[in-house]
């Protein structure tokens, strides 16, 4: 894998990492959440400390030869165990923390072996891309990469099996999660079988360190992609849900906001557009728009034309929600009508009887619609009467 591709993958999972941040401040205690952090971050590091150029600059900078090696083993070996945590912490149990922590406990002794042995092996020529076949002969080096390769594939499937099998038991996003990080983890399986394969063959006397340099940082890319994936569907599914019910209603108001676009503007009624905003903040200041040109728009609403619209749409459809949006939109589009020509409306209250009750936010959204879908309400607005009984 190129040192781009690294860095790339590296920096959108740093990126979702810093979006989660207030998150993970807010609440800390929370175990599934650190977990959650602690992967990403781990694999966001195993992509940075695995790109070739970092390899050199570690190397350069510490004037060791080869120290990005552990330190990349390091990071994937654990990865790989936190992934497994997460696991754990997902199915739950009376002793979850217990067997958390023991197989913490027990990853951590992985690495600091990992670093012991690298201290007593000897590895003096440096090697960014094959330094597991090269080395493969060297006695404590050898034994460091066995060590690492053997404790990721452990932990890749066991929690493989693990999330495979808690799939069949679950539904929703949390099944779809599962199965992806599932799949990813049996990628990753495949990263140390490559691995340990052209260890093996060098040991045999063959050349395979392709399987090392070409194929197994494929499939550790991919590994990522998907355990990542995995992890982020229940975790961030009912946020993104939540942000896409709030973008599609921004964007459902817009024909009623462009319908009142003028008075909006010309009485200055119109917020600040907020920026940066999220799709819930934008709703929001459309929907304050909305009722500020509404509650500006008052007295100029015809009650005779809202209940003969809503009367006439009523009695064809059998829907009360869909008259009373009809209703309103046939009022708006009368009173926009009359508030840019500066005429009174006639047919308005005026003190005399009272005003209809203001929409709420949620009937916004089946008033747009009505404006959107109908290109009567103009003729109805200038020619109220029997005519109004086909204004939908």
């Amino acid at each position: 894998m190129s040192g781009l591709t690294n860095y790339v993958s590296c920096g959108v999972l740093w990126l979702a990492l810093t979006v989660r941040a207030p998150d993970l401040v807010r609440h800390w205690r929370d175990p599934i959440l650190r977990t959650v952090c602690a992967v990403m971050a781990l694999a966001g590091l195993c992509f940075l400390l695995g790109a070739p150029p970092t390899v050199g600059v570690i190397n350069r900078v510490s004037t060791i030869p080869n120290l990005a090696a552990p330190l990349t083993y390091a990071s994937i070996t654990a990865y790989s165990a936190m992934s497994l945590v997460l696991i754990i912490f997902w199915k739950g149990g009376p002793d979850v923390r217990r067997i958390a922590r023991l197989l913490m406990s027990g990853y951590c002794v992985v690495l600091v072996l990992v670093g012991v042995l690298f201290a007593l092996g000897e590895a003096p020529t440096e090697r960014r891309t094959d330094f597991d076949t090269y080395y493969a002969m060297t006695p404590f080096t050898a034994e460091m990469i066995v060590l690492y390769l053997l404790a990721h594939l452990t932990a890749v499937v066991t929690t493989a099996v693990w999330s495979l099998r808690w799939a069949r038991e679950v539904h929703g996003r949390l099944r779809a999660g599962l199965l992806t990080m599932g799949a990813g983890t049996v990628v990753g399986a495949g990263y140390s079988v490559s691995k340990l394969t052209a260890v093996v063959a060098r040991w045999c006397g063959t050349d395979w360190s392709t399987l090392g340099t070409e194929v197994s940082p494929g499939l550790a890319g991919l590994s990522a992609l998907l355990t990542v994936t995995g992890i982020l569907i229940p975790w961030a599914g009912p946020g993104l849900a939540a942000w896409l019910h709030s973008w599609r209603a921004y964007v459902g108001l817009a024909p009623l906001e462009r319908e009142l676009d003028g008075v909006l503007a010309h009485r200055n009624l119109r917020l600040p557009r907020p920026r940066p905003s999220s799709p819930a903040t934008l709703l929001m200041w459309r929907q304050t728009s909305i009722h500020n040109a509404l509650s500006y728009l008052d007295s100029l609403f015809d009650r005779d034309l809202y209940e003969r619209t809503h009367d006439a749409i009523l009695h064809a459809t059998g829907d009360r929600e869909r008259a009373e949006a009809a209703g309103w939109a046939a009022i708006i589009t009368a009173a926009v009508r009359m508030e840019r020509s500066g005429q009174p409306n006639p047919h308005a209250p005026n003190g005399s009887g009272p005003s209809l009750p203001a929409p709420d936010a949620s009937a916004f959204a089946r008033i747009a619609e009505a404006l959107s879908m109908s290109s009567t309400f103009a003729d109805t607005a200038v020619h109220p009467g029997p005519t109004a009984r086909g204004a939908v």
